[in-house]
């Protein structure tokens, strides 16, 4: 290892403490102004003479290293992140379509959803422990895939979130309308609009504490739905209608004919769901420490088991998949649609109460995914400005740590959620939708491909996996399984789009679902033209980068420290090792 590393945590040092020497004897008006100039990079002469010899790959991966992010998360954060952060209008609303494949179908396309992206994310969790940089799993498939590959998933990635960000303004605004219509949507609009750009201003911190406070919300209400919803099931509750059991998997059944098709029907919303559960791994460059990361990604697995399986299998038991309230909805918008209060409102009177504070929890979840919607895109459009992949200015960071630009650029996005006094709004967002369809599926595969190639180049370099800080707890061949169910999800939802479920194939469905492939091809092509990077296709495992922006700087003093940490796990009860394998 070169000593580049010291030096650049020497700088990384100098940085954080230099940017607390502010005069505290401005007024609070000028504290602020000042607050939101330009924070550059604190490079030493020395430093800046020893980056003139990297090569322009090299260059890039130092800049996306030393991003003057403020480093503010801490465990909590990013265990509620994990857990909870991306819970919304997917799980609560959007498995209606799926359920409406069959409850069986719904099961099998959340199951092998939800192992693929445990796999994703503990992948893009050990990368971004090793290498905590600005964009993450994005940079990172720059870094050992391609540049052209990881400016195709960056900007798919960011316009999948910037477009999400008005949908999701919509959705609060249709919630609200369940309690009460007579005011104009867009008021509501307008009203979150504010709110969420706001709390994106006070910094990532102000995106963590209202994460962390909406996530347990979330939690609370999900469990409280799980345990109503198995007293229901067993015949509980007022106005019961007796022992239901599995009397829906039988009557109507457990799988919509034609199976195959129906199944694959799942997978787009099974995606929708789950999409944005690697958010937690693109917090890196703002995390206290980078174990954090590596063991909030372990939540993953719960967030699966808990809040998706068990809650799609008591779906299943309290809603017939033929019931027509579950197709019913105007818009992925319409909470009549979702299952969670159907389930609830075919109890009666209890059922409406009972609805009406599961209507509360998915205007929390719908706030929390705005929230996330900003953070996350405006961290890709700023990695992408550094880097030097979109205009200079695209990689503002202010002295607080906040990429202004990305976030202004997310806030001009969410303008097109006004159109919701239009009636044509539904169409407008299944086309804004189609330009990132299958981008879920494509950036999950990417990650794996891109850590496959990370440990290849370890390999080829004659370097060990004993330098990796934070391991993936299912390893090389946890990446391989990821791949390969992502390429599958892809595959099912091409084949649906072709042939879709009940419905001849034609041209207006197929791109409605699939368009963002050729844009993705297109993307590509026209990076790689004005790179005039033609070859290699990829970058050869001999020149991958494995030393720049390392989160340590001595190989030796990590070990050991693992070492230590290790040993004071195993000297702890039973009880507390299983817990803290698996958190």
């Amino acid at each position: 290892m070169s000593d580049m590393g010291k030096d650049i945590a020497e700088i990384s040092e100098n940085y954080s403490s230099s940017v607390h020497d502010e005069n505290d004897d401005r007024t609070l008006f000028n504290r602020v102004k000042d607050s939101f100039k330009r924070q550059d990079l604190d490079i030493s002469e020395e430093t800046k003479l020893r980056s003139q010899n990297m090569t322009e790959y090299q260059r890039t991966n130092y800049l996306l290293a030393k991003q003057p992010y403020q480093k503010n998360l801490s465990q909590r954060h990013l265990t509620m992140i994990a857990i909870g952060g991306t819970l919304g209008t997917g799980l609560f609303i959007g498995i209606g379509w799926s359920l409406a494949s069959g409850p069986g179908n719904l099961l099998i396309g959340f199951l092998l959803t939800g192992i693929a992206i445990f796999c994703v994310v503990q992948c893009a969790a050990e990368m971004s422990c090793q290498y905590p940089v600005s964009g993450s799993y994005a940079s990172h498939v720059s870094r050992f895939v391609d540049p052209s590959w990881g400016f195709t998933v960056a900007t798919n990635y960011c316009l999948s979130w910037a477009i999400s960000f008005p949908s999701e303004l919509i959705g609060c605004a249709m919630t609200i309308s369940y309690w009460n219509n007579t005011v104009n949507p867009v008021v509501w609009v307008a009203i979150f609009w504010v709110f969420i750009v706001g709390l994106n201003l006070f910094g990532v911190r102000g995106f963590a504490e209202t994460e962390y406070v909406l996530s347990i919300f979330k939690i609370i209400a999900i469990i409280i739905f799980i345990i109503i919803g198995i007293v229901l099931i067993c015949g509980g509750g007022p106005n019961s209608q007796g022992y239901i059991g599995a009397k829906y998997w039988y009557d109507p059944g457990s799988f919509k004919k034609p199976v195959f098709k129906s199944l694959c029907n799942t997978f787009v919303s099974a995606a929708f769901s789950f999409g944005g559960t690697e958010l937690v791994v693109l917090t890196a460059a703002e995390s206290r420490k980078v174990e954090s990361v590596s063991r909030a990604a372990k939540g993953t697995f719960w967030r699966v088991i808990i809040f998706y399986v068990s809650t799609v299998i008591i779906i299943g038991c309290l809603v017939p998949y033929n019931d027509e309230r579950l197709l019913g909805g105007n818009s992925s918008e319409d909470i009549t649609a979702s299952p969670f209060v159907i389930a609830l409102a075919n109890t009666g009177s209890f059922g409406t109460r009972v609805s009406n504070f599961m209507n509360a929890v998915i205007l929390i979840a719908v706030l929390s995914v705005c929230n996330s919607c900003v953070y996350a895109a405006s961290r890709v459009i700023q990695s992408l400005g550094a880097s030097g992949q979109l205009p200079s200015i695209c990689g503002y960071v202010d002295r607080k740590g906040r990429p202004l630009f990305g976030i202004f650029v997310v806030a001009l996005f969410g303008l097109l959620s006004f159109i919701v006094a239009s009636n044509k709004v539904s169409e407008v967002f299944d086309w804004l939708f189609a330009l990132c369809s299958i981008s879920a599926m494509f950036i999950w595969f990417s990650i794996c491909l891109s850590y496959l190639r990370y440990r290849w180049a370890l390999k080829k370099q004659g370097r060990t996996p004993d330098e990796i800080a934070y391991k993936s707890m299912l390893g090389i061949w946890g990446a391989y399984l990821g791949a390969l169910l992502s390429g599958l999800l892809i595959v099912g939802e091409v084949y649906v789009s072709l042939f879709p479920l009940g419905g001849s194939p034609n041209a207006e469905a197929f791109f409605q679902y699939c368009l963002s492939i050729p844009i993705m091809i297109v993307v590509y092509v026209v990076h790689k033209i004005y790179t005039r990077n033609w070859l290699p296709i990829v970058i050869p495992l001999s020149e991958v980068d494995l030393d720049t922006g390392l989160s340590h700087s001595d190989v030796e003093v990590m070990k050991h420290e693992l070492e230590i940490q290790r040993a004071q796990i195993a000297a702890k009860p039973l009880y507390y090792r299983i817990y803290r394998f698996w958190c």
